[in-house]
């Protein structure tokens, strides 16, 4: 059959590839870590195989799929334009630098911007073999981007990543200082995202703060509600937090957050 398309599950790396028909409906997948081809429709058999050929390593394993959980059913009926779990971090401002037209100051900030997403985007990727499930730039309607959406043991945590330009950041309730900039609304802006994000999921979510590359970071002492990360330590200290979600919650929970229609309804 002409048109199958082979597909990564998420970003480079990830076990699992998908053939899809043009329409987008999955007809297999294969995992790689497992060396098996799980074949959802009989009759595209031969085509699956075909289309795999180039990615198979070794003799693998044919047959058809484990009997699949609510979140895989989910996962395999979503239109591969609306998911988002292909997302690499910084995912906007690499668009904006490939094609945008902003002037030489603006794209200077844009590249400081991408590093910081990127680095800490690269540290919370590390927490997968944890159990957690990390998304990039997740879409807000009328409120701009959600850096990092991370879905894991300890819970859901929303996270705007600020770059620190090796000065002094200081996280009160209302602003963020960076250096002698002027002071910036972010933890405003994502505790109502860490809102949009809980009403959208109908679980808690609670808003975080990556500070990239700052110096020193404070915070003052009635900062409560908001988690402040910080790339060294950020991986770290989140696999070992206590566990309050089962994994079957944790992926039902990514399987609709990868879903852009998720993001796309109007707030409550």
């Amino acid at each position: 059959m002409r048109g199958l398309r082979v597909l990564p599950s998420g970003r480079p790396g990830r076990a699992l590839l998908y053939v899809n028909l043009p329409d987008g409906r999955a007809v297999a997948w294969y995992d790689r870590q497992a060396n098996r081809i799980s074949v959802l429709a009989e009759d595209h058999r031969e085509a699956v195989l075909k289309a795999l050929r180039p990615y198979v390593t070794g003799s693998v394993s044919i047959g058809p799929p484990p009997v699949p959980t609510a979140a895989d059913l989910l996962r395999l009926s979503l239109p591969p334009d609306a998911d988002l779990a292909p997302n690499r971090p910084g995912e906007a401002l690499l668009g904006e630098l490939d094609h945008g037209s902003a002037g030489t100051r603006a794209r200077h900030r844009i590249r400081q911007d991408l590093t910081a997403q990127q680095r800490m985007g690269d540290a919370l990727d590390a927490l997968e073999p944890h159990g957690w499930r990390v998304l990039h730039c997740v879409p807000l309607p009328g409120e701009g981007r959600i850096d990092h959406l991370l879905i894991g043991p300890s819970g859901i945590l929303c996270v705007r990543t600020v770059a620190g330009h090796r000065q002094r950041a200081a996280v009160g309730d209302l602003l963020l200082t960076v250096g002698r900039a002027e002071p910036r609304p972010d933890p405003r802006w994502i505790r109502r995202a860490a809102a949009r994000a809980t009403a959208a999921l109908g679980a808690r979510v609670t808003p975080a703060l990556a500070l990239v590359d700052a110096s020193r970071v404070e915070v003052a002492p009635s900062v409560r509600d908001i988690r402040v990360l910080r790339p060294p330590t950020a991986a770290p200290d989140l696999a070992a937090a206590p566990a309050l979600l089962e994994p079957p919650a944790v992926e039902a929970l990514f399987a609709q957050a990868r879903d852009s229609r998720t993001w796309l309804r109007p707030p409550p």
